[in-house]
């Protein structure tokens, strides 16, 4: 028994040092495949946030009026300036019916993925991972991927430098750190369930054309800048 809870905590151990800030002071010159140095921030993106921004409009838009018989009764209750803004976009989207006025019309509802799909040409799912002991993983299922292309979003709770995080950070896989220091906490669970408030979130970009099948990977790196 002894053993086994030994080994548990030396496993734990070695997924947290890489979090773990005074491990990787220490030991930043034996990882040097894990070291990036980044000398601007604007050097760092592969693509600009205006196109970040405009896929995840895209996908939001279509998975609103994909749900709309679900949103309509929320919509209701919006000032009228508001409602026209999605009243005109549901009008391009659906030829000009006006589905805010007939909210208990019947429409088509199509699985996320779908949306997915006939928005950005390819859809994604979790399946068990092809790296062993990995847990889950996300495949590409349909489609193809563009290189450049956004392929996921990672909300989490921000916390800012000053701030702390230690206790949420024991044992957690996921949190991300920013280029400009902010941490972000992905994690449901434990304490970071408790304080989840999602103020922003990590999307990871494709850096070449994934196909059909693949599963996706994203580098973590320690960053100097």
């Amino acid at each position: 028994m002894p053993g086994r809870l030994l080994r548990g905590l030396w496993q734990r151990w070695r997924r947290y040092k890489y979090r773990f800030v005074p491990w990787i002071a220490l030991n930043l010159s034996h990882n040097p495949r894990t070291l990036r140095y980044v000398p601007e921030e604007s050097k760092d993106k592969v693509i600009s946030d205006e196109d970040v921004l405009g896929t995840l409009l895209k996908v939001f838009q279509a998975l609103f009026l994909n749900d709309f018989n679900k949103q309509s009764e929320i919509l209701s209750m919006l000032p009228e300036s508001v409602k026209s803004k999605y009243q005109d976009l549901l009008a391009v989207e659906h030829q000009g019916v006006k589905l805010l006025e007939n909210r208990h019309q019947q429409q088509s509802t199509f699985k996320p993925e779908e949306i997915l799909y006939k928005t950005l040409g390819f859809s994604v799912a979790q399946a068990t991972s092809s790296l062993i002991s990995a847990g889950k993983g996300v495949f590409v299922t349909k489609g193809l991927v563009p290189k450049g292309a956004v392929v996921s979003m990672y909300p989490g709770t921000v916390y800012q430098k000053y701030e702390p995080i230690f206790f949420q950070s024991i044992g957690n896989p996921f949190i991300f750190r920013c280029l400009d220091g902010v941490l972000i906490d992905g994690n449901d669970k434990g304490i970071s369930k408790v304080v989840y408030s999602p103020l922003r979130c990590v999307v990871l970009v494709a850096l070449r054309d994934i196909n059909q099948g693949e599963e996706l990977f994203s580098n973590y790196y320690t960053i100097v800048s």
